[in-house]
Parts: C-alpha cells; sequence; structure tokens
C-alpha cells in the first residue's frame, strides 16, 4: 500500500485516474474511505488523491501534539511527493481546516477549494462539555452501541446505510489516539476568518442543511468574507454530506471542477 513520507509522517494514501489532480481530505475519525463515491464519479476524468491524515486511518500518528497547520504542510508535502504543482483541495470539516490552511500557506499550489461541512472559525465552546463527556465514556469504556450511535449522529448525519461500517472502524481505534486527534480539534485557537479574504481562488462550499456539528448558519456568515466562493446547500445532508448524498453533492463539484480554468 502506497504512504509518503513527509514532515516525519508515513502518510498513507490511494490514487485513481489521470487529469487535473483533486485531493480530498476527510473529517475528525473519518478516514480516505469517505470519499468512495466522488472518486468513482470523477477518476475518468480527473487524478483523484485521497489520503489518511494524522491519527486517522493508515497513518500512524506521531505521539508530539500537532495542529492543522501541520497538516496543511502534510497535504502540501503529499503534493511534492506525487510531483504535483497545482491542485484542488476538497475538505470535509477538519479535512477543509487544513485545505484552507494549506491555501493560506502556499496560494500558488491551490486552483481551487471544494469545502465541505468545514468552517473557519474554532469549535463552538457551547458544545465542547459534551464532546468532552463523549470522549471520557469512550475512554472508560469503549464504543457501546449507545455512544456510536450519537457520534454517528453528529459526524456522519442521518439516513446512511453504511454507519455501521464507520462504527466498526471507531471501535477498533487506539484510545491514546483519539484522545490526541480530539485535542487537536477542540484546543485550537487559530481562527482564521479575519484572512478569508487571501483566499481569492475560486471556492466552492457544499455544506448540509442538518449538519449538527457546524450548523449551516456558519456557512452562511463565513461565505460572504470569501471573495470567488459559491454556496450549495445539501437539502437534509447532516455532517458528512458528500458522504450521505453523494447523488447531490457530486454534480456540484463536477460543475464546479468543469468550470475551473487555469
Amino acid at each position: 500500500m502506497p504512504h509518503a513520507e513527509v514532515n516525519g509522517q508515513r502518510l498513507y494514501y490511494e490514487e485513481s485516474g489521470s487529469g487535473a489532480p483533486i485531493v480530498f481530505s476527510h473529517g475528525f475519525l473519518m478516514d480516505h474511505d469517505m470519499f468512495d463515491a466522488q472518486v468513482e464519479a470523477l477518476h475518468d476524468r480527473y487524478r483523484c488523491i485521497t489520503w489518511d491524515e494524522r491519527g486517522h486511518g493508515q497513518t500512524v500518528t506521531t505521539p508530539e501534539p500537532f495542529t492543522y497547520w501541520d497538516s496543511a504542510a502534510d497535504v502540501l508535502g503529499l503534493l511534492d511527493h506525487l510531483g504535483i504543482e497545482r491542485a484542488v483541495l476538497a475538505g470535509m470539516s477538519q479535512g477543509g481546516y487544513l485545505s484552507m490552511r494549506a491555501a493560506l500557506t502556499a496560494p500558488e499550489r491551490v486552483r481551487g477549494l471544494v469545502l465541505i461541512d468545514t468552517q473557519p472559525g474554532t469549535e463552538d465552546p457551547a458544545k465542547i462539555p459534551a464532546y468532552d463527556q463523549l470522549i471520557a465514556m469512550w475512554e472508560a469504556d469503549g464504543v457501546s452501541d449507545q455512544l456510536a450511535d450519537i457520534v454517528a449522529g453528529i459526524i456522519i448525519g442521518p439516513g446512511y446505510d453504511r454507519t455501521s461500517d464507520w462504527q466498526d472502524k471507531w471501535r477498533a481505534r487506539d484510545t491514546a489516539t483519539v484522545r490526541q486527534i480530539y485535542t487537536t480539534l477542540t484546543t485550537r485557537e487559530d481562527d482564521i476568518r479575519s484572512r478569508l479574504g487571501e483566499l481569492t481562488m475560486p471556492t466552492l462550499v457544499i455544506h448540509g442543511s442538518a449538519d449538527m456539528a457546524i450548523e449551516l448558519d456558519r456557512a452562511n456568515e463565513y461565505i460572504t468574507a470569501l471573495p470567488n466562493a459559491e454556496l450549495a446547500v445539501v437539502e437534509g445532508g447532516g455532517h458528512a454530506s458528500n458522504m450521505t448524498h453523494p447523488d447531490k453533492a457530486n454534480p456540484l463539484i463536477e460543475r464546479f471542477l468543469a468550470g475551473l480554468s487555469g
């Protein structure tokens, strides 16, 4: 299986197809598999790269704390490893966090952004105590059916027929690594809303109308600060709307990619 040695990390990745490259970055507690439907729809026209971020999937994290700026450097290093000068970066939730930071770090390397159920700000402080309780339950008793259903409702959304597959993956996770990636998610203080004006590349914002983790209101707020962006709402979509509603998300992404030049 392919791995890239980048920034002291051994990053797992997969690629399929040829053409203009697009790199998909997944959300918290997910992995590269969450973009299967997008790769299937696009690989006949585009070079599709998916990867596992630090502490996720088949990428083994380092024990040191890390930030999403580190993850942004990882995706740029992955581009170097693959010999890609410029790419579209597509990211869901924390994948969007790192994609925006990569675009701020090296805007000349980003043809466009696809931001899915994400935000440029920090986590809602009102939600942190409840999230802390869920992680404490995970550490104390593992992933019970009740906990798995609560987590899935937050980070996937309703009506998905493969939710149990993800719940099985969570049950197999190393608890210490889950704590580490959770700490990165919830303790970050680097709000980048004031820098959104620097992201002048074409940007597609996709957001589920039923997202419980990052409500649609947040997308409605930050879209106005992006100079060259459009917002598309996936009706009924939760936090992983590209995965749960590919019939709605894929045409949006295809149209956006077809409209890019340069």
